[in-house]
């Protein structure tokens, strides 16, 4: 019980922090996440419903479905393209970084060498998400077919987008190489020796057996999937069901063979994507959910992974440890820990990273924002070190984390261009709309149709724009909920003639637009999308109202 009533907590924070967010568009949302942990923390109301932090349910129920579905928006032909990058970013970047600082933390500190390598294993993985949320609002092209407008942006060059793709391909599997690396600190800090070619071994098994497991799976998963769509038993919720269970199970699968998990989810995300674009039209609605349920679970988990952070930089920073802890050299460790890192990113991304550029390596450094994985290993060390240095440990993994965000949102807004595009796209839409709607409403009255017809009509279409008052609404469902609207068999169906004329005419207006090419053309998509999902609601048995 008590473990439902912290998840009914938080997801209030998540979904509070979210509408906050609407209000204040020009500040991203995960920093409204962070703020709600914080208070929920620190408010006595809630503060005692919120258990300790359990490491092995935040792997399994919020990372390794993120992962996957972050693995199913890349296609597996962008990984075998940029796989020597991948390597080199995820893998032989990481390593150094990590030998590197490893090397100077205890000639500057006084610490021992397997408590250092600890702390920089910990603080190697990057995070996609964290990195979208400190980018937001600055220009730069979304995909290889997008170019930026001299007219869309102010203020200077864009963010490179080969750069930005690097950041995310990186974030996708350089999780393990951090994992591989703690798990390598914590043998020499309990039996202080340290084997190079032993750890070297457990990379390549855990990388390698990981990747395997997960396409090997997903491609059982796949065929079995697809073999169903073929038959008269598919069920589309068992379907979606299954399929949202996949990362949990191929994450528990992996980890209990002694592979990466994240590995095996992230290229099981990847296999999906393949099978999505392949049979994306064999059962449109069980496609059509599967990816409605895809985008909201990869919102609700990416505000909980912050919310959770939130919580616990609350409860790290009001604990006795800190409280009485006068020195101060975890502060200084995680400086240089983060600095470090960032100068290795740096001379790394200046000879082997995009145009090779200055600007472009130091945006490429700043772009390596810590966050999920790094609390989560962070945690998972409870138990593991004495009280003290485990301590030690958090509040330099807490400095690292909030130095990277902080530190990348500062400068981007400081170097890279507003996007103004992204900044003016919801009153460009929402004149297109207006117009849209009006097209629509012109064809109804031309129309000869019953004046409690036309009038429901017109309150339906009036409503894609928003335009109906709260009165409306009221009287309009008193109505419904009474019965007063006796609305025959007849005339229902002139209702969705009279709609599907309005519609037709919708689309009519928006494609006549496209062919001008004023307007970017995902911004028409988007309109018509809504059209076409409004005339489901007309037409769809399954989904019709009238």
């Amino acid at each position: 019980m008590s473990m439902f009533i912290a998840l009914f907590v938080v997801l209030v924070a998540v979904a509070v922090s979210e509408l906050i967010a609407r209000l204040l568009p020009r500040i991203s949302s995960t920093y409204f996440n962070l703020l709600f942990g914080i208070i929920l923390a620190a408010w006595p109301m809630t503060s005692r419903y919120i258990p300790e932090f359990d490491n092995e349910f935040f792997m399994i129920v919020i990372l390794a479905p993120l992962l996957f579905f972050e693995g199913q928006r890349t296609q597996i032909l962008q990984v075998q393209q940029r796989l020597k990058q991948i390597i080199g970013t995820a893998g032989i970047l990481a390593i150094i970084s990590a030998v590197v600082i490893t090397m100077i933390l205890p000639n500057l500190f006084n610490m021992t060498f397997p408590l250092a390598l600890i702390m920089v294993a910990i603080s190697t993985p990057t995070d996609a998400t964290a990195l979208e949320s400190v980018i937001g609002g600055r220009a730069f092209p979304r995909s290889s077919h997008e170019q930026l407008t001299l007219e869309s942006v102010i203020g200077g060059r864009a963010f490179p987008r080969s750069s930005h793709e690097q950041l995310t391909l990186e974030s996708l599997f350089n999780d393990a190489t951090g994992l591989v690396l703690l798990q390598a600190g914590i043998i020499w800090w309990q039996t202080g020796h340290f084997n190079f070619l032993q750890n070297a071994g457990t990379l390549l098994y855990a990388a390698g057996g990981g990747a395997l497991i997960g396409f090997m799976i997903a491609l059982l998963f796949m065929v079995i999937r697809q073999w169903l769509l073929r038959t008269s038993i598919n069920a589309i919720y068992a379907q979606n069901l299954v399929y949202l269970l996949t990362p949990i199970i191929i994450y528990i699968l992996a980890e209990a063979i002694g592979v990466s998990g994240i590995i095996a989810v992230v290229i099981a995300g990847l296999v999906n994507n393949s099978e999505a674009n392949r049979s994306r039209f064999s059962s449109p609605r069980q496609m059509h959910l599967g990816l409605n349920l895809v985008n909201f679970l990869t919102s609700i988990l990416n505000g909980m992974v912050f919310v959770i952070l939130g919580l616990n930089l609350e409860l790290i920073f009001t604990s006795q440890y800190f409280i009485h802890n006068n020195n101060w050299q975890w502060l200084m460790i995680g400086v240089t820990v983060y600095l470090g890192l960032l100068v290795c990113r740096l001379l790394y991304a200046k000879y082997k990273v995009g145009d090779h550029s200055w600007r472009s390596a130091g945006l490429f450094s700043l772009g390596g924002v810590h966050a999920t994985v790094t609390l989560a290993m962070t945690f998972s060390l409870r138990g593991t070190l004495a009280t003290n240095l485990y301590n030690q440990v958090i509040l330099v993994e807490v400095v690292v984390i909030i130095l990277s965000m902080v530190t990348a949102t500062v400068v981007f807004n400081l170097k890279l261009p507003v996007d103004f595009d992204a900044r003016n796209r919801p009153s460009r839409q929402r004149e297109i709309r207006d117009e849209m709607v009006k097209s629509g409403i012109e064809r109804v009255k031309k129309m000869d149709l019953d004046s409690a017809v036309r009038a429901l009509v017109m309150y339906d279409l009036q409503d894609q724009i928003r335009s109906n008052t709260l009165r409306s609404f009221f009287k309009q469902w008193h109505g419904v909920s009474q019965h007063q609207e006796k609305i025959n068999v007849l005339q229902s169906v002139d209702q969705r003639r009279a709609l599907m004329h309005a519609f037709n005419e919708e689309r009519r207006y928006l494609h006549s637009l496209a062919l001008t090419h004023q307007i970017p053309s995902d911004e028409i998509y988007d309109l018509y999308s809504e059209v076409l999902l409004a005339e489901s609601l007309v037409l769809d048995p399954k989904s019709r109202l009238i």
